[in-house]
């Protein structure tokens, strides 16, 4: 095309030209005027992975936030899911060197293998999330944009609110999240820890010691002992003790505010569906994780014999394993974690196989502002999508680890804005401010890694 063509081209509107106009023009001269408005941010074609650095930030004990660097001078951030460890996303690191990033599904086909349940699963993912930014910031697009579009400009978010010493501390937690930060939907723990020192309350309670933690212990304590091999029961003066506290919230939301559980404790079926009875009056959300995941007749039984709906997710990992959960329909609502369940296109695809089966998706979240966001975009372009967790309300500092590319805020009034322009994941680490929070035993920040880039596994896993 002459210089004078090209500049006709690409200054006139598609309005501009007469349909027909349009279709009488070559095909390259097509591709140059309907492309003309297009911003690349890179050559998207030419792109390679040259590194993954990391830090790690105090939040929720410890996430590790990791960087996708290129030979562009573009990067990627993702994160490893709370809680677990760093080498899970450093040792795929030798196997993505080279790769384009934008190949995000292939690239996640090599890997995913190296993921499991949980935090197995938090280098995979925290890696496939750190490829949806670098794509979005070389094609100059919202992750939301490359999963499909959206479905909605803003995120409702559920509001996390942890166990409390009383009801006037309950009360302090849940006016701040309701009056002060204008949350619509609220999630309580509601663990037979509270009750454990009442007489009567519990059965076997004193074989597994004073504390009956959830988190912490060795292989065979109570907290590594799957919910049918306790042999805990809660008695009828436990399920009243645990209504009330139930019964107290409510009298402070009332009814207009969809409210949900989580944290029971480890006991089996028979009483998580009378815990499920006891509280069937207050018209709960969802009963979250009364078993394992893996249970899936368990749930089943649960799900048939409660009116309040049934809930799990956090842990599983890829869309294959939450199959059999929603094939059976043995719950009402999946719950994946976007950085254990495989990352932006994966949960995409549970939420949409979910839809499906008439299953919504609500989505566990207690990470940084950077899986925050990843779980935006993957909300934005699920249909099926009811409410995203915000762990970290009581943080004074979780916000300001990032700042958005596009000067949005990142929460208004207990939802999350869902950044409408701004490519990738649409924000940027505040540096100063993440190096204020970097966990007591690591104060690298994004170190080099070279000790990671070789390659001396034969990956493939069939003959």
């Amino acid at each position: 095309m002459s210089n004078s063509r090209r500049g006709f081209l690409k200054n006139a509107g598609l309005g501009g030209l007469a349909l027909g106009g349009i279709f009488n023009l070559s095909f390259e001269d097509r591709v140059a005027h309907t492309t003309a408005g297009v911003r690349r941010a890179s050559a998207p074609s030419d792109l390679k992975i040259t590194d993954m650095r990391y830090a790690v930030v105090q939040n929720v004990g410890r996430t590790t936030i990791i960087r996708i660097d290129t030979n562009q001078g573009i990067y990627g951030l993702g994160e490893v899911r709370d809680g677990a460890d760093e080498r899970y996303a450093l040792m795929l690191k030798s196997r993505i060197l080279g790769q384009n990033p934008c190949n995000v599904e292939m690239i996640f086909k090599m890997i995913r293998q190296f993921g499991g349940p949980s935090r197995q699963a938090g280098g995979v993912c925290g890696v496939e999330m750190a490829l949806w930014d670098l794509c979005g910031k070389a094609y100059n697009v919202p992750a939301w944009q490359l999963l499909g579009g959206r479905y909605r400009d803003k995120i409702r978010l559920y509001a996390d609110t942890p166990e409390a010493k009383s009801p006037a501390d309950q009360q302090k937690l849940i006016k701040y999240r309701l009056e002060d930060q204008g949350y619509t939907w609220l999630k309580m723990d509601l663990s037979i820890d509270e009750i454990k020192d009442i007489p009567g309350t519990i059965v076997n309670a004193d074989y597994w010691g004073p504390k009956l933690s959830q988190w912490e212990g060795g292989y065979m304590s109570y907290a590594n002992t799957e919910h049918p091999f306790t042999q805990i029961q809660i008695t009828d003066k436990g399920f009243e003790e645990m209504a009330k506290i139930v019964d107290n919230v409510r009298s402070m939301v009332g009814y207009t505010i969809p409210l949900s559980t989580d944290h029971y404790g480890h006991f089996d079926l028979n009483n998580g569906i009378r815990l499920g009875k006891a509280l069937e009056k207050y018209r709960l959300a969802w009963l979250e994780d009364i078993v394992s995941w893996e249970l899936t007749d368990q749930w089943k039984t649960i799900t048939e014999a409660l009116e309040t709906p049934t809930l799990t997710g956090e842990d599983i990992y890829l869309l294959k394993n939450f199959k059999p959960l929603i094939d059976a329909h043995a719950i009402d609502i999946i719950h994946p974690d976007l950085v254990s369940s495989g990352g932006l296109l994966e949960t995409k695809h549970i939420g949409d196989y979910a839809e499906e089966h008439g299953i919504a998706m609500a989505m566990h979240q207690a990470g940084t502002p950077v899986s925050f966001m990843a779980n935006v975009h993957c909300a934005a372009a699920t249909q099926n999508f009811l409410a995203l967790e915000h762990h970290s309300i009581d943080v004074p500092w979780w916000e300001s680890l990032v700042k958005t590319t596009d000067g949005r805020a990142l929460i208004t009034k207990g939802f999350a804005n869902v950044p409408l322009t701004a490519p990738g994941l649409g924000i940027e680490l505040n540096d100063e401010e993440v190096k204020k929070h970097l966990t007591a035993k690591d104060k690298s920040y994004f170190a080099p890694t070279p000790e990671w880039d070789d390659l001396r596994s034969h990956d493939r896993i069939y003959s």
